[in-house]
């Protein structure tokens, strides 16, 4: 078979940190605060902005706050279960690797006695119906090392006594979320919008910080974590007064990335894009023999991090960087073998269809 003539025009198909926006260039962060302390007027002023544009575009409900917070969406996640679980007991839900990984934190690190981990193998989702509405419940709406999501949100009850914390990730910005039935949700600058990395964001509904200023975890918070000060939110956080100092290039770059979200939709347009992404990736897949995708159930698949099975999937992603036509699509290394494709919003849907050919192409080549 010989090589396809058309290549993607953009070869960045990772998963994390994801592509740039299109057309994006060094020039866009050229009026970045940069020499400036993110404390002044102007610095506020910009992390203000990420904020406010964050929820304009997600419809993110006025009652719920918003804080830029430290080290990412594990930072964000991180600070969530250390100030916020202990007070009833916990439902875990885990189908991959960050999942698992906050069970373990949950479990090895906080060592919370109640706690309830509800499994599923990857390429499946737990049994939502057996989270209990009287408990925490925390989960991750989109695996991204499994290529699973939740379809919905109806599992929630509207009554819900515990609250729910959900890791967004791979999620906010391509697919629909129910705020008004999430208490906690976090996601970072790096995913589905293809900002810079170690800034995470955090959202809190009411419930939540009712939870905070009512209840005090029986260890220590290092600073970083701390959302309260003498049993009252810092209400400081979620008007752009951050705990540590954030890059001002990595948030010119953000709200770069907010206002080129806006000009293809907003939300709707990122998640059109997303999904047209999924369906040109299902129509080959359709037709092709050697490869499956992970998540046999349509309902549950990701339109972000798309995860194939197929066999010489390491050697397929190495011709693929070797010919620089797509980078970094091995699965992830806890995941079971095979390719994990990024096909969020930043991702035109002409570049994966050139990548489909040199999938094939990479494939012969392995026999």
């Amino acid at each position: 078979m010989s090589k396809p003539a058309r290549r993607p025009q953009s070869p960045y198909f990772s998963s994390g940190p994801c592509a740039k926006r299109p057309g994006w260039r060094l020039a866009s962060l050229e009026n970045a605060l940069v020499g400036r302390s993110h404390r002044a007027k102007e610095g506020k002023a910009r992390l203000q902005e990420v904020l406010d544009r964050s929820r304009r575009i997600l419809g993110i409900p006025d009652e719920w706050r918003i804080a830029i917070v430290p080290a990412s969406d594990t930072g964000a996640v991180e600070m969530a279960l250390w100030s916020l679980l202990g007070a009833r007991g916990v439902d875990m839900l885990a189908w991959e690797s960050f999942g698992e990984g906050w069970v373990t934190d949950v479990t090895k690190q906080l060592k919370l006695a109640d706690t309830r981990v509800l499994r599923a193998d990857y390429g499946k989702l737990p049994d939502l119906a057996e989270v209990d509405p009287k408990r925490d419940v925390v989960f991750t709406w989109n695996g991204t090392t499994s290529g699973v999501r939740v379809p919905n949100g109806d599992w929630i009850r509207d009554d819900r006594e515990g609250l729910t914390i959900c890791d967004a990730t791979s999620a906010v910005f391509a697919m629909d979320l129910p705020w008004r039935k999430l208490d906690v949700v976090t996601w970072s600058w790096q995913k589905v919008l293809g900002g810079e990395a170690a800034h995470g964001m955090l959202v809190l509904s009411p419930r939540a910080v009712e939870r905070l200023e009512s209840y005090t975890p029986p260890w220590p918070l290092p600073k970083i974590f701390r959302l309260t000060s003498k049993g009252k939110l810092n209400e400081g956080v979620f008007k752009g007064e951050t705990i540590n100092t954030p890059s001002m290039l990595c948030v010119e770059d953000q709200i770069d990335a907010l206002k080129w979200a806006e000009s293809v939709g907003g939300l709707k347009g990122l998640i059109r894009r997303s999904e047209e992404n999924l369906a040109t990736i299902a129509a080959w897949v359709e037709k092709t023999p050697w490869v499956r995708f992970l998540a046999e159930d349509p309902a549950i698949r990701s339109c972000t991090s798309v995860c194939l099975s197929c066999e010489k999937s390491n050697e397929i992603a190495a011709l693929l960087a070797a010919e620089g036509v797509a980078y970094d699509i091995a699965s992830y290394r806890d995941a079971p073998p095979g390719l994990r494709i990024w096909a969020g919003a930043t991702v035109e849907k002409s570049d994966i269809e050139a990548l489909l050919p040199w999938l094939e192409w990479a494939h012969a080549e392995t026999k």
